[in-house]
């Protein structure tokens, strides 16, 4: 495995976050453990989670899965940095949900508990809050810093200009404010890079890229088309037929290069200036080893060309819209 620091922190990560959102909707509780025990076999050392993870009435549910594997010891807890957010809406009541500087105190309380843990090693911002002013989210997050219950704050789906205006809030308040991003990144969806990577760059947040393979888009799916393994569905496969012919071609490269696709968009993502670790998120062991072969994969400076010209992306704001 190979290791990063997050951002401009010194904090020590592996270059694949192990996404837990399928634990309890797809994945069971016993298997869920096998997969966090194999990720550290394999070196994983950075968990991601969320408070409304497990969904509708079983909000929480992933986190309490997460808790359980930690209270076996054997130094789960110590040798994982643990990752979870707030935002979403956990219950019907006002202030159950967003970033009120109420809603912050009692969402850590809450994840505490179901993780099974005294401390969240990155607290992150599941969306941005309008609503409420920056002074009052850091004062929270001093807060719970001060109090040893969270050590680094991230944010997740920011705009550009949302990163800045929370650096500057924090720096005038001489907080560290945010050390990391997370958000949705692969070759089919570049947008970032207009705005967000630069931003995140400047000011030194790691990003961490979720849905690494467009839902699955990029794992193959013509060829599981034609062997009948699997047909994409709803807006999966309206977004396969507007891109049908990039992603053929695409797999037509990934075959060329000897890898499998999935492989492929990983290593794309490792080798993109300012990523610190994509999210993957397995159902089952055998997919969690498949993305761990990224790892060993080298793309050449041809393979990454061919890439931008089958899924072009974008040049530093302004210029890739204003000349």
């Amino acid at each position: 495995m190979e290791f990063t620091h997050l951002g401009r922190t010194g904090l020590t990560v592996s270059r694949l976050c192990l996404g837990t959102m399928n634990f309890g909707p797809h994945t069971e509780e016993a298997d869920a453990h096998r997969i966090m025990d194999t990720a550290h076999e394999l070196g994983i050392n950075f968990f991601d989670t969320a408070n409304v993870y497990g969904w509708g009435e079983n909000k929480g549910r992933t986190e309490e899965i997460i808790g359980n594997w930690f209270a076996q010891g054997g130094g789960r807890r110590e040798r994982t940095v643990i990752a979870t957010k707030l935002y979403g809406d956990m219950g019907e009541w006002p202030n159950e949900g967003r970033l009120s500087a109420l809603n912050i105190r009692r969402a850590v309380d809450a994840s505490l508990k179901r993780l099974r843990t005294d401390h969240i090693d990155l607290y992150q911002m599941h969306h941005v809050d309008r609503a409420t002013p920056w002074e009052e989210i850091w004062q929270a997050m001093e807060v719970l810093t001060a109090q040893g219950k969270i050590i680094y704050v991230g944010s997740s789906n920011f705009a550009g200009w949302h990163i800045a205006r929370a650096q500057e809030t924090a720096r005038a308040r001489n907080f560290l404010g945010l050390s990391s991003e997370q958000s949705l990144y692969n070759l089919l969806e570049r947008s970032v890079e207009l705005e967000v990577l630069p931003a995140a760059r400047h000011y030194g947040l790691g990003l961490i890229p979720w849905s690494p393979l467009h839902g699955g888009l990029l794992g193959g799916v013509l060829r599981k088309e034609r062997e009948g393994v699997r047909r994409a569905s709803g807006r999966s496969a309206e977004t396969l037929e507007k891109h049908r012919g990039q992603i053929a071609a695409y797999e037509d490269l990934a075959a060329e290069l000897g890898h499998e696709p999935g492989d492929v968009a990983l290593a794309w993502l490792l080798s993109r200036e300012g990523v610190t670790a994509p999210i993957v998120g397995p159902r089952t062991l055998d997919q969690l080893h498949a993305a761990n072969r990224a790892l060993d994969v080298t793309l050449d400076a041809k393979a990454l060309e061919r890439l931008d010209e089958i899924f072009p992306g974008h040049r530093t704001a302004p210029e890739d819209y204003a000349w």
